[in-house]
């Protein structure tokens, strides 16, 4: 009787019993779970007598119950990856070898692994090169891709090509060979766009250019002359023409400057004090600048002396409000000080020179109701006033009539304001002109009443015709025409109109300015105050039954031309006496 492979043992449940005979981990696992899949034992119950905790029984039962005995085995490993060649090269790269190989043969296998790295950060061996190019594939294409350089019209596309092959890892030597070009040209074209970078590949002339008078001789001996810090332009230029070099001052100041510069030779600076300026704004119409400037420099007929008045705003340059007049009186200075306030508002402070107009007690009184601070500069210090000393003398100069005066003025005015300024270039917010600086920001607002108060002296008077209109730039306002034949007064503030008959506001309209700031663009929005010059006559008509036409635009006046006045001289009759009568 043959012998038994395995020893009979009795069957039995006791774990302790069982595990010794237990070898592999895949028996150990689906022994502990058999008794509670097949509902014997409870997890907790059997790892009570295995000793393994209870959530790995749960976790592998789960297992078994999902994939049943592949569960108890362990994972496959992942499949080896073949190891590759490193000297095998992507066919992309490949592809591209034969390509270059075919484009120009005269390549070296050298220059072909140089324009791989460039193009593809890889740089293969010659020898690799070489046995691809014995044994790799056909060539995608068999024509240029690039025209010859002699075959490109323009001269900056030819530059252009040049460098996008060097770029392209292309030495000089081949990039000659294949645009069929000299070496030299390549070289100087890769020079230029070193120095230049892309504004060397446009055109330049080639027209001679005339024989300077500058030598290197002559620039030796400026250097030389430099050396002397407290030597200017002029005695450089007296110091060579003593030598029989003619130059002149600005050449001799240029090359003096560049030497110095070049050189780090410092110049002597004497010391200047800074001028102070008293008046100089933190904010915006925190100080305005009032001043009169004579314009002597003009060629009008007839008239004598022209004087320009402006209002500069301190912080921003920006000039507020100008006007030409042929007078220099404070009813001149108002006007435009009025046109400043109804535009802007007013200011903080106003500051002026020491003239007789803006020393008046007008002056003083205008600032005072306003709230102004009146201040004045020091006597032999105009620049404390900001006002610029030039403005437009050329223009000013030029021109023939009052009105060429007169536009050469708004220009000015335009101009100045609109263009940027010294002042502003090292601002970070993008504002470098006056205007821009200045922008939509206006001064304190005063009360209406305030401000035609202040300026009672210079407000225009309209007399009301039969009807009740007043007559003001070409429209026809209504007022009262209880009032007709009387003396109106007309108060402009800001964008409002309003008619008054002894400090009585009557009727008042919103308007809108040209760009002249003198004539009225628009008018509308009227209103109609209670006064006690109401008419007591009653109405012909109930409000909404007629249309009644409270503002009207009359046509322009036409200028009639003066006729000349003739003096007749009659000899009188004689009587029947012979005596004359």
């Amino acid at each position: 009787m043959p012998k038994r492979r395995y020893e009979q043992r009795e069957p039995t449940h006791d774990w302790q019993q069982i595990r010794p005979f237990l070898k592999d981990s895949a028996q150990i696992t689906y022994e502990v779970i058999r008794p509670c899949i097949l509902g014997w034992e409870t997890p907790k119950e059997r790892a009570a007598e295995t000793g393994m905790p209870m959530s790995s029984i749960y976790y592998k039962a789960n297992l078994f119950d999902q994939a049943g005995m592949a569960s108890l085995l362990p994972p496959a490993p992942p499949p080896e990856i073949p190891k590759q060649d490193k000297r095998s090269l992507p066919p992309h790269i490949r592809q591209e070898i034969v390509d270059l190989h075919t484009q120009y043969p005269a390549f070296h296998p050298h220059e072909i692994a140089t324009i791989c790295f460039v193009k593809f950060n890889r740089k293969p061996a010659p020898a690799t090169i070489k046995l691809i190019l014995a044994s790799g594939p056909k060539p995608s294409t068999t024509e240029r891709r690039h025209p010859r350089y002699a075959e490109i019209e323009s001269g900056k596309e030819r530059r252009r090509l040049v460098i996008r092959l060097h770029v392209d890892g292309w030495n000089a030597k081949s990039i000659a060979g294949y645009l069929d070009v000299s070496r030299k040209t390549v070289h100087e074209i890769l020079q230029r766009f070193a120095e230049e970078q892309f504004a060397g590949l446009e055109d330049k002339s080639h027209a001679h250019k005339k024989l300077r008078k500058v030598t290197i001789q002559t620039i030796q001996e400026i250097k030389k002359l430099s050396e002397n810090p407290l030597l200017g332009a002029y005695r450089v230029s007296a110091a060579l023409e003593q030598m029989g070099i003619k130059l002149s001052r600005a050449t001799c100041g240029r090359y003096l400057s560049i030497n110095r510069g070049l050189y780090h030779l410092q110049m002597p600076r004497r010391p200047r004090p800074k001028a102070a300026m008293p008046f100089k704004a933190e904010r915006r119409h925190q100080i305005w600048s009032v001043d009169i400037r004579y314009l002597d420099m003009h060629s009008l007929q007839g008239i004598e002396m022209v004087y320009c008045i402006s209002i500069l705003e301190n912080f921003s340059r920006s000039i507020l409000a100008s006007a030409i007049s042929v007078r220099q009186d404070t009813e001149a200075f108002f006007a435009v000080f009025y046109a400043a306030v109804r535009r802007y508002g007013v200011p903080e402070m106003l500051v002026s020179d020491n003239g007789s107009i803006f020393l008046s007690h007008d002056t003083r009184r205008v600032c005072a109701q306003l709230g102004i601070e009146k201040k004045e500069i020091k006597k032999g210090k105009p620049y404390q006033n900001y006002i610029q000393r030039r403005m437009a003398d050329w223009s000013f100069e030029k021109a023939q009539t009052w009105e060429d005066l007169l536009a050469a003025h708004d220009k000015w005015m335009r101009d100045y304001n609109f263009q940027k300024h010294m002042a502003h270039e090292e601002r970070q917010d993008g504002c470098h002109s006056p205007a821009e600086v200045l922008g939509w920001i206006k001064g304190m607002q005063p009360e209406e009443a305030v401000v035609h108060e202040a300026f009672s002296a210079i407000c225009e008077t309209r007399r009301l015709d039969k009807a009740g209109y007043a007559k003001f730039r070409n429209w026809s306002l209504y007022g009262e025409r209880a009032l007709a034949g009387e003396i109106t007064q007309v108060n402009i503030f800001q964008d409002f109109l309003t008619l008054e008959y002894e400090q009585e506001k009557l009727s008042r309209y919103s308007v809108k300015w040209q760009l002249d700031e003198r004539h009225l663009a628009r008018v509308g929005n009227p209103r109609f105050y209670r006064h006690p010059y109401q008419s007591p006559q009653q109405e012909l008509w109930q409000p909404g039954e007629v249309e009644w036409f409270v503002i009207s635009r009359n046509a322009p006046p036409v200028r009639r031309r003066k006729r000349k006045s003739r003096l007749v001289v009659m000899q009188l009759s004689l009587l029947l006496d012979g005596t004359e009568g």
